[in-house]
């Protein structure tokens, strides 16, 4: 199988580059190849290598900075995926697309399904909703999973910081009223590549296109997270003391609870993510050992 992989030098994006290599036909894009700011490049490189898979691993991530940046977080979460959308469907092939948590709320009190009324509190999550929008209504075939929290054991994100500031400090505050799941990027490629093995052997149809939400099992706030990370790395010197979000304010809203429902993807495929404290230690361990 002929698969275009965007985003290639990112998190999720560097774990797909690693298990799809040898297993298709991958041209496998960064930034610096390709700027999906450019809807007319991202066109023209879909339609003259026609794929039968196109995996947007891309985004624009800053949360904070899409606020002052909102043209150019539409650019790329929303019209990007608009013209892969537009330009998949032409060819008769499939998107595969990331999205996110941010497209809640916050004010639930159990996990949220992909029915739930979606109602993004920041730039960042509203033009990602965009994206969403976008690609469902092109009637292209496409899968799009929101997840959430995503990390990787290099990179920039809470993980990488974390450990960090372990050999920074012995003390760290951490706000404990921010409840997600946690989600290595390793989880989300291994779900990716058995979609995309699902696809080749021809399991796939039309039916299936829609959104799937696609985070590791189980919730915790950023503070049991962090504790999480220093007891499975064995930093056992730092401690972590709870605060509240408003102990730091931020440009952008957060949801304060975006734990989300994965039924949907068992019931449809069989298929399952790992706990994030499993997934946690999975991504240590081989970081360690490599």
């Amino acid at each position: 199988m002929r698969v275009l992989l965007f985003g290639a030098s990112g998190q999720v994006g560097t774990a797909l580059r690693q298990q799809l290599y040898g297993r298709v036909e991958l041209l496998a894009l960064d930034h610096s190849q390709l700027d999906l700011a450019d809807t007319g490049a991202v066109t023209s490189q879909i339609l003259s290598y026609k794929p039968g898979l196109v995996i947007n691993a891309a985004a624009y991530t800053a949360v904070d900075q899409a606020e002052s940046e909102p043209v150019q977080a539409q650019r790329i979460n929303a019209q990007a995926p608009a013209v892969m959308a537009e330009a998949v469907a032409h060819l008769g092939s499939w998107l595969f697309h990331y999205s996110t948590d941010y497209v809640f709320d916050g004010q639930a009190q159990r996990p949220y399904t992909e029915q739930d009324t979606v109602a993004p509190l920041s730039v960042y999550g509203r033009s990602k909703l965009a994206g969403e929008q976008a690609i469902s209504e092109l009637g292209s075939r496409y899968l799009i999973f929101r997840t959430s929290w995503v990390y990787a054991a290099t990179g920039r994100n809470f993980l990488v910081t974390m450990r960090r500031l372990a050999g920074e400090r012995e003390t760290l505050q951490v706000v404990d009223d921010q409840w997600g799941g946690p989600t290595t990027a390793l989880a989300l490629a291994d779900l990716t590549v058995a979609l995309q093995q699902r696809l080749d052997a021809g399991l796939l149809t039309a039916a299936d296109s829609g959104i799937y939400q696609a985070t590791c099992a189980g919730k915790t706030t950023w503070c049991r997270f962090a504790r999480a990370i220093f007891a499975e790395s064995g930093l056992h010197h730092v401690q972590v003391e709870p605060v509240p979000t408003s102990a730091y304010p931020t440009a952008a809203h957060r949801p304060a609870y975006s734990v989300l429902d994965n039924r949907r993807l068992f019931q449809s495929f069989g298929l399952s993510m790992p706990s994030w404290r499993e997934a946690l230690k999975t991504c240590l361990e081989r970081n360690d050992s490599s």
